[in-house]
């Protein structure tokens, strides 16, 4: 039989960012989210609770947690914001896991126990304003001068990239020609401040408004040859693991979101009344809150069997997708039907719902877009 119930560890860990999400972010959130701040003193908290450490070896000032941690965490933080959810799923699985993956150990040891504790921030350079889904596409040149790489080009929609406290990109660029003639791309490490390194203002975004993103251009930045993070020439595989883990924790706060929806439409349909009774008594609203539920549920289950097979070391490629893919339709779906259930306050910037409306949307894109995920999904069925 499986058993789907969290270890007595990670439901520990639960109850704790529960708390913490209900007491100290939930009531702070929405007026940062409407001012597009960033929160710096949740942030702050979430790295004493050591949440930004939860998967990373205590030698470098982390938890020796599990990757699962995470996923707990950002799924319970997501219940009530998902601006604070992403920043710490981008700031551990996208800004520390390169390094711990693929990092020397003077690397991990000059980076790894400032990231654990949430005082700096790492974001991953990925993206560019002509590659997404088509990461092989990248533009981005980093050429070898002496004992330096000179960077050259532009990324965009960079999680955590032009915070107060980021104090690295890690960009993908190419280094030259692989064996099959295409793009030989590497992974290269850029402190933030770097000579040449520009960042932009922040996007003027839908939804996760409190959360950095940013456009950052490359004028022949400069940074030492030792930057390199990992092989010459193994960025885009090595990206691709990063994302293939990440995905699970993405599905976490998709889900997350789709559960809050139920949390707020069931306390909702309890207080409002229509023709003389609370409106959950009617039931096209009991309906739709039973139907916004089993979605949660099902999305949770989808993610943590991907979890399941990644801590075990086995493949997951197949069922990190179909995770991204069930609970970001989840999170869209019950977001809808949520904001249907409040009615005209389901439209007022007043209520969660509508932030939950407004973060959705981009969970079917980020970290891999639904339809790329279906086209993992066949690929993993041998179509």
């Amino acid at each position: 039989m499986i058993d789907n119930r969290l270890s007595d560890e990670h439901e520990d860990l639960r109850k704790i960012v529960e708390a913490f999400a209900r007491d100290e972010v939930a009531p702070v959130i929405g007026d940062l989210y409407e001012r597009a701040a960033f929160p710096y003193d949740i942030v702050a908290k979430m790295g004493d609770m050591g949440l930004f450490g939860l998967p990373f070896d205590e030698r470098y000032g982390g938890m020796g947690g599990d990757y699962f941690a995470v996923c707990v965490a950002v799924e319970e933080l997501a219940r009530v914001d998902s601006s604070v959810a992403v920043t710490l799923e981008a700031g551990v699985s996208l800004g520390a896991m390169p390094i711990y993956r693929f990092g020397t150990e003077e690397q991990k040891q000059e980076w790894l126990p400032r990231l654990c504790s949430g005082r700096v921030l790492g974001a991953f350079g990925l993206t560019e304003p002509g590659a997404g889904s088509d990461a092989g596409a990248a533009r981005t040149t980093a050429v070898r001068d002496g004992d330096d790489w000179v960077i050259t080009g532009s990324k965009a929609y960079i999680t955590n990239s032009g915070t107060d406290i980021t104090g690295l990109v890690t960009v993908t660029a190419v280094t030259g020609t692989a064996d099959d003639g295409g793009k030989a791309i590497s992974t290269i490490i850029v402190p933030a401040g770097s000579p040449g390194l520009h960042v932009s203002k922040p996007y003027s975004k839908v939804g996760w408004c409190a959360s950095d993103t940013r456009e950052l251009g490359f004028d022949a930045v400069r940074v030492p040859a030792g930057n390199l993070l990992g092989e010459l020439g193994r960025g885009y595989a090595q990206f691709l693991s990063i994302l293939n883990e990440g995905r699970v924790a993405i599905s976490a706060l998709a889900t997350g979101l789709a559960q809050g929806c139920v949390d707020g439409s069931l306390r909702y349909a309890k207080e409002r009344e229509t023709f003389g009774q609370p409106i959950g008594k009617h039931q096209a609203i009991a309906f739709k809150i039973a139907e916004m539920e089993a979605r949660a549920r099902t999305a949770r289950f989808a993610y943590y069997a991907a979890a399941a097979k990644m801590l075990r070391g086995e493949p997951f490629t197949r069922e990190s997708a179909i995770a991204k893919l069930v609970s970001s339709n989840a999170a869209m779906d019950n977001a809808r039907d949520a904001t249907q259930i409040f009615g005209g306050m389901g439209f007022s910037n007043e209520t969660p719902v509508a932030r939950f409306y407004r973060d959705a949307k981009i969970l079917e894109v980020g970290e891999g877009t639904s339809e790329v995920q279906k086209m993992l999904i066949a690929r993993e069925l041998g179509l």
